[in-house]
């Protein structure tokens, strides 16, 4: 699948370099493992609504930002 799901494009490493976080914490902030966020920057995993909202608010902005639609 690569860095963007067919269904979805992201910029959660991008940002999350930005902010200068590790995976793991942002995992530890949002509750979730750092193998979590690592499937989500690949492409290979989706995330909730809840958990979108969670890696925005930690990163400081909005879930559109994070995640588009092709």
């Amino acid at each position: 699948m690569g860095k963007h799901h067919k269904k979805l494009r992201n910029n959660l490493e991008e940002l999350r370099k930005t902010a200068s976080l590790t995976q793991q914490e942002l995992s530890e902030s949002a509750e979730v493992s750092r193998k979590s966020i690592n499937a989500i920057e690949n492409g290979v995993y989706i995330p909730s609504t809840v958990l979108a909202l969670k890696i925005a608010a930690t990163l400081g902005c909005s879930v559109e930002d994070l995640f588009q639609l092709p």
